[in-house]
Parts: C-alpha cells; sequence; structure tokens
C-alpha cells in the first residue's frame, strides 16, 4: 500500500494538534473565564442592536419533546438545567479533590476559607434584605448575592495579579467551592415548589449505585454515563433543580490511585469534561442569560429598583464585609491561622473579587424572578456588581503586584 504523502499527513495532523491545544488552554480557568466573558459581551451586543428580537427568539425557543415529559424548556432553562449541570459536577470533583489532597484536608487549614465563605453567604443576604425591605416580592430573591464566580474570579485573580502566591489562590478556589456548594444547598431548599418523591428516590437510587461503583473502582464511562443521565432526569422530574445531582455525583466520582498508578476516576473525568464545561457550557449559558438591554431606560431602572439595588450592594459590599469579616474573625478568635506567605491586603482583595457573582447568580435570579423584566434588572445588576467588583479588586491587586516586586 502507498504511503500517504506529506501533504496529507500535515493535514491529518494538524487539525487533531491543534483539537488538543485547545482543549488544554480551556482546562485553565483563565481561558474559561475569558471564554465566558466574551460569550456575556456577545450578548450584550447583541441585546442592545437593532435584532435584538432575534437574540430574544433564541433563548426562548422551546425544546420540549414531549416524551421527556419535562414541561417547557427553552433554551435558557436547558442551559441553565442542562448545561450548567456539567459545570456544577466539575465543581463537585474540585470540592472532593480539596477534601481528599488540598486545602480542606486538614480541617484546621480549611477553616479560614470555609468560615470566609459561610460568612460570605450570610452577610450579602442581609445586606440584600436591608436595601430591599418593603419591595413587592423581594424576599425571593435574597441568595441572588450569595454565590462567587469561579471561572471569572480566578481569570480575573490570573490576570492583575500576576505574582500571586499558590495559598491565596488556593484560598480563592476552596472560598468559591464551599460558597457554591452552599448555593446549591439554597437552591434545593428554597428554590423547589413541588417535590415528586417517587422520581427523588429513583435519582437517589441511581447516585447511590454510581457512589458504590466509584467505591469498587469500576472505570467504564459505559457505566457512568447512563446512570448520571438518568440521575439527572429523575431529579429534573422530581421538581429539584437537576444541578443538585450534578455535585452529588461529583463528590462521589472516586479520587482513589491504582496499583499501576493510571489516572483515577476523577482526573480522567476531569480532564474530559473541563474543556467541555468551560469551552461550552459555561459560555452558552453566560451568552443566552446575559443578553439585557444597556439603554438610559433599563439602567435607570435598575437604579430605581431597590431589589437590583440590595443585588449589587450585597455583592460589592456584603461579599466583602463578608468575606474579609469572617476570614478576620476566625483568625483572631484562634479558629484558623493565616498562612505564612498570605497577607490580609490580598485577602482584602480576594474578598472583594468575592463579589464577582455572575453564573450561580444569573441562576437563582432566573429561579427566584420569573417575571421577565424584573429578571432583567437582576441580570443587569448582577453585571454592573461584578464589574465593580472586578475592578475594585485589580487595583488591590496590582498594587500587591508592586509591593511584592520590590527587593526585601
Amino acid at each position: 500500500m502507498a504511503r500517504p504523502s506529506v501533504k496529507r499527513r500535515v493535514a491529518t495532523t494538524w487539525p487533531v494538534r491543534y483539537k488538543t491545544q485547545v482543549a488544554t488552554a480551556l482546562r485553565t480557568e483563565t481561558l474559561g473565564g475569558v471564554v465566558m466573558l466574551l460569550a456575556a459581551i456577545a450578548a450584550l451586543v447583541w441585546a442592545n442592536t437593532p435584532w435584538a428580537g432575534a437574540y430574544e427568539s433564541l433563548r426562548t425557543f422551546e425544546i420540549s419533546p414531549h416524551w421527556l415529559h419535562l414541561g417547557h424548556m427553552d433554551v435558557q432553562h436547558w442551559a441553565s438545567s442542562g448545561l450548567l449541570a456539567v459545570f456544577f459536577f466539575i465543581a463537585g470533583l474540585e470540592l472532593r479533590e480539596e477534601l481528599t489532597h488540598g486545602e480542606l484536608r486538614n480541617p484546621r487549614d480549611a477553616a479560614l476559607p470555609v468560615i470566609a465563605a459561610a460568612a460570605g453567604v450570610l452577610v450579602p443576604a442581609l445586606v440584600f434584605l436591608l436595601v430591599s425591605a418593603g419591595e413587592p416580592g423581594a424576599l425571593r430573591g435574597w441568595a441572588v448575592p450569595t454565590a462567587t464566580d469561579i471561572a471569572f474570579a480566578l481569570a480575573v485573580l490570573a490576570v492583575t495579579f500576576t505574582s500571586c502566591p499558590a495559598p491565596l489562590r488556593a484560598f480563592l478556589l476552596t472560598l468559591a467551592v464551599v460558597d457554591d456548594l452552599i448555593a446549591i444547598a439554597v437552591i434545593a431548599l428554597f428554590y423547589t415548589a413541588t417535590v415528586h418523591w417517587t422520581w427523588l428516590g429513583l435519582a437517589a437510587v441511581l447516585v447511590a449505585a454510581y457512589g458504590v461503583l466509584q467505591s469498587r473502582n469500576v472505570r467504564s464511562p459505559w457505566v457512568y454515563v447512563p446512570l448520571a443521565v438518568l440521575a439527572w432526569y429523575f431529579l429534573q422530574r422530581s421538581g429539584i433543580h437537576a444541578t443538585v445531582a450534578a455535585v452529588a455525583l461529583g463528590m462521589l466520582t472516586s479520587p482513589k490511585t491504582t496499583a499501576d498508578e493510571r489516572p483515577t476516576n476523577a482526573e480522567r473525568t476531569d480532564h474530559v469534561l473541563r474543556p467541555f464545561s468551560a469551552g461550552v457550557c459555561v459560555p452558552v449559558f453566560a451568552f443566552v442569560s446575559a443578553g439585557v438591554g444597556l439603554g438610559p431606560s433599563q439602567l435607570g431602572a435598575v437604579f430605581t429598583d431597590r431589589v437590583a439595588l440590595g443585588v449589587v450592594a450585597g455583592l460589592v459590599v456584603g461579599k466583602f464585609l463578608g468575606v474579609f469579616g469572617g476570614a478576620w474573625a476566625a483568625a483572631r478568635l484562634g479558629l484558623a491561622t493565616l498562612g505564612e506567605d498570605l497577607h490580609w491586603h490580598e485577602i482584602a482583595g480576594v474578598a472583594l473579587l468575592a463579589g464577582v457573582g455572575f453564573t450561580v447568580s444569573l441562576l437563582i435570579g432566573g429561579l427566584a424572578y420569573t417575571d421577565p423584566s424584573q429578571f432583567e434588572r437582576v441580570t443587569t445588576a448582577v453585571l454592573i456588581a461584578s464589574v465593580l467588583a472586578s475592578a475594585a479588586a485589580a487595583v488591590v491587586f496590582r498594587r500587591r503586584v508592586r509591593v511584592r516586586a520590590r527587593p526585601n
């Protein structure tokens, strides 16, 4: 058989190499955050052009096969319930990794970011309730400003704090993963109207089966993919947001090493799914969620709506007070210690950066406010708060870069 020509071999090699390089890049939080940001900007631009109607038609296009019995599901619902489940599966993997090998392995080492995360959920909720008190329906949105966007926050940290110490990045990662886990618990407890117990029981059985197989180190994806998809489907049918199943499955994925030192189940799954999450799932969710009008009337409505102002205040002010105050109180009371390579100015920068609440804040906003105009104002408020928080954190981090560059 004749050998393929050099030209043919190059033509078949480069796409594979390019695909590998793209997948590798998408496994970094920095590029993932940038892709998500570009998707959000594209949505904002489209929603503020004469073709805004086409954008609205796209995200409200209904995809509801009757045989699935999932009710009315448009593109936006599929993005938040389906694609975003992959993102939360990765969050569950990260949390399991932190519990097994990372910052959460030692309870005392984990205390600082965990306490900061808990306070960073409580204080923004209180700030939101204080600002929005008396507004009709305001109580439904108390959880909107409670979560930090992992990808966006880590991307801002990487770009603005080039000399960032590893413990600070670990602090932010742990903080974001823990408050995302709290947010998922909040969604399950407070944003579920009716629970269908039969479907919930079936989902629980499948999640348990997944966990048993993982504990026995079964490695075939042909076993796990059907279990995960069916668990997602049953939980969606139960009335509980399906991202809860995704987090549970992620946390149950085994980090056990094998005798022949092959990658663990958790490592293999993360390696396969992270590029898909960063390159498709989160950007698509951002694209179908972030397209809001930014004209004078829309922005004016945000600054006269106390619910929207509560979201901005909760993310920008409440997150800083909660995260920094929680960390300071934990260290002051002897519940945790500040690492040798950390500084309170840097913790303050992370506390500001925690106000970037893009992904989960938009998800909770959509669950809390079904009225399109109210959801649009809340979405605009989340975007404004995320920009303000990023800018404030960038100022702190750029100063820390100069300080760390000075000779001792």
